[in-house]
Order: C-alpha cells, then structure tokens, then sequence
C-alpha cells in the first residue's frame, strides 16, 4: 500500500513540476524582449533541479516510513504480557518426563475466539514408549495435535497430560526444552555447527561428531570427502538461517538436535518431506534403533515413513477419525487410512516388508 500511495504522489509531483516548467518556458518565450536569457536559464535550471529533488524527497519519505514498520513491530512485541505467570521453572521435577505417556482428555482447540474449533473432542493414550504416526488429509488437526501439545496455543477445553502431570501446570520453558521437536522448517543460526547442534553444552565434540553419523550426516566407516568433511566440521560457519544448507540438511540437523537432547517424547513434524527414500529408509531405521526407549509422534504424508510404527492416529477435520494398529485399520477397507493406502499405492505386502525390514513383527 506505501509502494503504490508513494507512486502515485510521484505522479502528481512530476505532473505539477512539469506544468511549472512549462509555465516558466511560455513565461520566458513571452517576454524574451524584456528578460535577459541568462536570468531565464537560471530560474529554467534550478527549477529542473528542484523537481527531481521533490521526487527524490518522496522515494527517501517513503523508504524511511518502511523501514519504521519494523520498528513499530519491534515496540508491539516488546510490549506483548510474557506467555505466562506464576509457574515455577521446575515445578515437574527434574526428571520429567520419565516415561513419556501421553493422555488427552476431550481436548478442544481454537487459534483465536471467535474461530471455528480446530480440534473437537480429541480423546486417547498413549502408552510410554509407543511409536504413533499421525496421518490425515491437509486441514484435518495433524499440526493443531502438535501445537496442543507444545502449547503454542493454549486449549479452549479439556486437558493433556504427560506423565500424570497437566502440562497447562507446568512452565513453558520446562516443557518445550524436555521434548525433543524435528520440525518441517529448520531454522539455523548464525555462528558455527556445534553451537546449532548443542548450545547448551550437554555433549562432548566426540559425541556430537557420533551424532552427525548417526544421522548419515557423514559417513560411519570408510574415508570421509574432504568437502563433506569441511562442511560438518563442528567448526564450520553456519550462515543466515542455515543459507549454506539444503532443506533436507537442514532437517537432518534438527534430527541431530533431537539425538543430543535424547528426551523420552519425540515429536516429528514431517522431518523427512526433504529427503530422498532412500535417505528417509535410513533415518527411520536411526530413529528406530536411537529412540527406542522414547514415545515417538510422527506427523507424515509418506505412509512408508510410519507403516512400522505402533499405532496410526487418523484425524479428520479435527476429530480423531481412527486410532488403532496398522493392520487393523488397513484391513478395514472402509477406513480413511486404507483409502490413504490406496491413493498412495501402498499395498499389505509393503507394509510387511517394510515392518520386516525394520525388525517389526
């Protein structure tokens, strides 16, 4: 809106100063016996001069009036009440959460009043240590479970608790630093490798250097390129949000974030959609083999990536539609999740295979 007001006052500007000009030329060729030319020339000169200042002015008023937007958002958020009050830091004990079951009880979410519900009702459990896939179509709450259960959007009913405890009675902080998130959009930060992977100083550079294997980062045996060795380097420069990685290096790296901070509740958020399948295979055979012990929630549009998990949660414009064993609802022909499996070409077979090439019965 600026861009399209400043042009517009441009126009005018120009189409006055040109008016002006051409005021002061008839003016001049009207009285050329009594004006000295020179005189003439100066006012024409300085009056061209002044025109192109005037626009110049306008482009200058226009780009500082910008530049104040991010200001004015700068003292907005600056002046936003803090997210919440009152709950002590630790007030889950320092080993929450030790298992890593999860309930949700009639769980209803809206992003601001006056919205529609985007989860209705959610009811289930989640046993520690359970691998759940979370799958639906675009819209249907798959994200909103997650949001719910990082309280990035506090619940409008209803109740979630990790461990017996309510997590609406525990800070923030606490919270979100003892669960592992692998998020779709990694965000990387100026500075080096190691201080992306663990800027809480928890891991050694061995470890950290393990981690980067184990997350096929850089190769477990055999000689290492120079080039792939220089760039996860833990010395290595990261740039302005993680310029000089791709997306599905980005997202391996939030992989590796997860494997330093080894949390008993790991929540996947499509963390693999960059990857090839083949890279994808073997990453979910290292969450398989690193995460064992942990609950793991997986949000996928692949249904290959979560055929050998636990359970399936379905959710269906906000309601849990299903929520049952792979098989179970893929023999259900009447099932969302079968028609899932058709559309995407995913027959028993594979499922099989694929639940015996990651040592699933």
């Amino acid at each position: 809106m600026t861009v399209v007001m400043q042009r517009w006052l441009a126009i005018r500007l120009d189409f006055f100063a040109n008016v002006l000009v051409l005021g002061i030329a008839l003016f001049g060729v009207g009285f050329r016996q009594t004006i000295n030319p020179a005189k003439f020339s100066v006012v024409l000169t300085y009056t061209l001069a002044a025109t192109q200042m005037f626009s110049e002015m306008i482009s200058h008023f226009a780009h500082c009036e910008q530049n104040m937007n991010a200001v004015e958002r700068v003292l907005h958020y600056a002046e936003l009440p803090p997210e919440e009050k009152g709950i002590p830091p630790n007030s889950s004990g320092t080993n929450w959460p030790e298992s890593g079951s999860i309930v949700f009880e009639d769980v209803t979410l809206v992003y601001r009043e006056g919205l529609p519900l985007v989860l209705k009702g959610i009811n289930f459990k989640i046993m520690a240590g359970e691998k759940i896939g979370i799958v639906g179509r675009t819209g249907s709450g798959k994200s909103s479970l997650i949001q719910a259960l990082l309280r990035m959007v506090e619940l409008q009913g209803g109740k979630i608790e990790i461990d017996n405890v309510d997590i609406s009675k525990i800070s923030l902080n606490t919270l979100r630093t003892r669960i592992g998130f692998v998020p779709q959009d990694t965000t990387l930060f100026l500075g080096n490798l190691r201080d992306n992977l663990d800027p809480q100083g928890l891991r050694t550079d061995a470890e950290l250097i393990s981690i980067l294997q184990r997350a096929w980062l850089l190769p477990k045996v055999g000689p290492v390129d120079p080039v792939v060795e220089a760039k996860f380097s833990l010395d290595s420069a990261v740039g302005d949000e993680g310029s000089n990685f791709s997306a599905g290096e980005k997202q391996l790296l939030a992989l590796c974030r997860a494997l330093v901070k080894n949390s008993r509740l790991i929540i996947l958020d499509e963390a693999t959609s960059s990857v090839d399948p083949e890279t994808d295979a073997k990453i979910q055979q290292t969450i398989q083999d690193e995460f064992g012990p942990s609950t793991l929630l997986c949000i996928a549009h692949r249904l290959n990536t979560v055929a050998h998990y636990d359970r399936i949660i379905v959710m269906d414009d906000g309601k849990l539609a299903e929520f049952d064993s792979v098989f179970n609802l893929f023999d259900k022909t009447d099932s969302i999740f079968r028609s899932l499996c058709d559309e995407a070409k995913l027959q028993r077979t594979d499922i099989l295979k694929l639940r015996h090439d990651h040592g699933v019965d």
